[in-house]
């Protein structure tokens, strides 16, 4: 691959900014530019590989992940179509549901983008009962889910841990064993990942948000509580404890560049993972990401790149399960849709009560706040079919990434 590194010339804008905004808009003459980590930019001509031929290849460079996400409308068509086939061959049609609790608002940390992060004082922290989670969990295994997700902001406290350990033994017993049960709720020590795994959670998405130290230190505090080694020993300890091991990122993050989204899919690759959860960043007033506003991409373009970030990990890891978020329904109605067409394989209905999703809105005019469960399904099930796909009733859909790595060890 040919490579040319010159300083940054744009007129409009200082040379050296970090930007992603250049990769989808800047040209200079008939040579497409774009910067990267901080006053050079790659200049593609015609001597570097085509798409396709990137496309062609078993193992990408970063120059080649970069070239595929700064792609131009036609070259996408092609990395989407490449994208469908391998899913098609690899996970095949099924697009498995699980059913999302948000269990709770309540959180240690302080996390720049969340609209639930610790200093926020607006939220209504709640936590959601007992009997509203197995009310919950029955509607999953009544109405043909296979799994559901509970999901919530990361506490430590004993009493926490005691609550989630007794709903994940009363969920196995009231379905006797059939719902499979994945958590989302962050940095736990290695006896509280145990303690969760034995009572009936077998899945685990613990995202990165960015796998680049300096970017995840300008997204979140620098101490002990926010720890990217730390983050990365839990990943481990995960796998570790047996989980099906889930991670992922957001894009279009400020400051975040096109190359720190290549190293997220290396990243990805490196670790080994069996599931991702990605999508669009989208800001929140009551957070400090805020101030930022005005040098993020447009939304339509955060969606774009998000949907090329899903097509690029089913391609380089063909067999793991990809979540189609809510946050690109945020932008689009159509956005999951969207996703599952390029290789997403998994959608969470919102099972959470009505009264308390109002106090989880972790960004801005997140949607399907106030819609019945029912209008839900309707329109998933619209979705699912529109994109060509099926539904897994009453199917865990686990990795087979997983399945084959676990075969590999035995």
């Amino acid at each position: 691959m040919m490579v040319c590194l010159f300083k940054g010339t744009n007129s409009e804008e200082p040379a050296g900014k970090i930007s992603v905004i250049n990769a989808m808009r800047g040209t200079t003459g008939s040579l497409k530019y774009f910067t990267i980590n901080s006053n050079f930019a790659y200049l593609l001509d015609g001597m570097t590989p085509t798409v396709k031929e990137i496309l062609e290849k078993e193992l990408f460079t970063t120059g080649n992940l970069v070239k595929l996400l700064s792609a131009g409308d036609e070259d996408t068509k092609l990395i989407f179509s490449t994208s469908a086939a391998i899913k098609k061959q690899y996970t095949g049609e099924k697009v498995f549901f699980r059913g999302l609790i948000e269990l709770s608002n309540i959180c240690s940390k302080n996390c720049y983008y969340c609209g639930i992060r610790r200093g926020n004082r607006n939220p209504e922290r709640y936590l959601v009962t007992e009997p509203e989670v197995l009310e919950a969990a029955r509607y999953a295994l009544d109405n043909g889910f296979g799994s559901m997700v509970m999901q919530s902001g990361e506490r430590f406290d004993k009493r926490y841990i005691g609550y989630v350990e007794s709903l994940l033994r009363k969920i196995k017993a009231m379905s006797a064993g059939k719902l499979g049960i994945t958590l989302s709720m962050g940095e736990q020590t290695e006896e509280t990942y145990r303690r969760w795994f034995e009572a009936g959670a077998h899945r685990y998405l613990l995202r990165i948000e960015t796998s680049n130290r300096e970017l995840y230190y300008k997204i979140h505090p620098r101490d002990a509580r926010h720890d990217y080694d730390f983050r990365l020993q839990s990943l481990e300890l995960l796998r570790k404890t047996g989980y099906n091991v889930g991670s992922g990122v957001m894009i279009g993050l400020p400051f975040q560049t096109l190359e720190d989204l290549a190293g997220d899919l290396q990243f990805f690759k490196n670790y080994d993972i069996d599931m991702a959860g990605m999508g669009p960043y989208i800001e929140h007033v009551d957070t400090p990401l805020y101030k930022f506003k005005d040098q993020l991409l447009p939304k339509e373009k955060r969606l774009e790149l998000s949907l090329k970030m899903v097509a690029l990990l089913r391609i380089i890891m063909k067999d793991v399960n990809i979540a189609a978020t809510t946050a690109m329904q945020t932008i689009d109605k159509n956005g999951r849709e969207k996703a599952l067409r390029v290789g997403a394989n998994i959608i969470m209905p919102n099972l959470t009560p009505l009264r308390y999703r109002e106090g989880y809105l972790l960004y801005q005019n997140k949607p399907g706040i106030s819609e019945q469960i029912e209008d839900s399904m309707k329109n998933l099930e619209r979705q699912i079919h529109n994109a060509g796909c099926l539904v897994g009733y009453g199917e865990w859909g686990d990795s087979k990434h997983f399945a084959k790595r676990q075969t590999q060890i035995q």
